[in-house]
């Protein structure tokens, strides 16, 4: 089902969600025609294969450990483990691993989004609750969820809820929480009543939240720095979006005017406060988020809510 034309909001009522997903619990709902699933291990083996074929050469394995602007005639550079590689435009796309690099410790804060995926279900259980074209789905709550049908007929399925670290450091051990993987397939349970087997993967990672929570893209023409970032999970399609705005500030376009981009003018502004109150801050955030969602599942307005929102202003 489409949006309607006469309905701009495009809610949906509990019969018409029902149509797409039948969820326990469903008041209505919003259906988008436009949003697509790709698989995004694919994308980046697909991207990686382009740009090799127009004689480009991927390092990796190679930790940059340092950034360091052009001065006079010498190029910007990266010093990497490895070496240090010199050129025109130096681009830092480390997104949740910004912090890693000296003088970037408070540029974003890297939160953890942790996923498990089912084993491969019947089709009556598609029969049951729906995804019949493979619709992605998420929910209204504060602490976000999100899911999607696979191709092989499992539910991949995720959300937030991971503590924010000290010093913003990102260890693997991190993409690994007992706690928050329980509560994922406890909601999946809850919100699928139909789905009775197993849960066989379980896997996580850094995503990157710059203070102002917003994307960000910026080139210093005259250092040969440029970066883009705090794509906050949704960097599937914004890297593409902020990568196209960084090459044509950077390349020119016959077409496009790098200074009409609304993302290409917005580097960062704000940096995050310094511990402990970035510590505090964002843990503070996550429990509010839980306690919001807690509250209003009895159909009540939630006084965390409220906190929440200040909190993020």
């Amino acid at each position: 089902k489409r949006l309607r034309a006469d309905d701009p909001d495009g809610w949906l009522d509990s019969s018409q969600v029902q149509q797409h997903v039948t969820m326990s619990d469903s008041r209505g709902g919003v259906y988008s025609p436009h949003c697509a699933r790709i698989h995004p291990t694919k994308l980046v083996r697909g991207l990686a294969s382009a740009v090799e074929s127009r004689g480009v050469r991927i390092f990796e394995g190679t930790t940059a450990l340092g950034l360091h602007p052009a001065r006079g005639s010498h190029r910007a550079r990266v010093v990497t483990s490895h070496g240090t590689v010199r050129a025109a435009y130096v681009i830092r796309a480390t997104e949740g691993y910004t912090p890693k690099l000296p003088g970037a410790g408070r540029d974003v804060a890297p939160l953890y989004s942790l996923m498990i995926a089912t084993e491969p279900l019947p089709a009556s259980f598609f029969d049951d609750v729906g995804l019949a074209n493979f619709e992605t789905f998420a929910d209204g709550r504060h602490l976000v969820i999100y899911g999607q049908r696979t191709a092989d007929n499992r539910l991949a399925f995720g959300g937030r809820g991971a503590p924010y670290h000290w010093g913003s450091s990102v260890r693997p051990e991190y993409d690994h929480v007992a706690s928050v993987f329980t509560a994922l397939e406890s909601t999946l349970r809850e919100l699928f009543p139909a789905f009775t087997q197993s849960v066989t993967h379980r896997w996580g990672g850094p995503l990157a939240m710059a203070r102002e929570n917003r994307p960000y893209a910026a080139v210093d023409h005259q250092r040969g720095l440029a970066m883009a970032g705090g794509y906050t999970g949704d960097g599937v399609v914004l890297s593409r979006v902020c990568g196209d705005a960084l090459a044509q500030s950077i390349v020119g376009g016959p077409d496009l005017d790098p200074r009409e981009l609304p993302l290409i003018a917005r580097p960062l502004t704000r940096r995050w406060e310094f511990e402990p109150w970035r510590w505090l801050g964002i843990n503070a955030g996550l429990a509010l988020a839980r306690a919001a969602d807690r509250g209003e599942s009895t159909g009540r307005e939630s006084r965390a809510a409220h906190w929440l929102d200040r909190l993020l202003g």
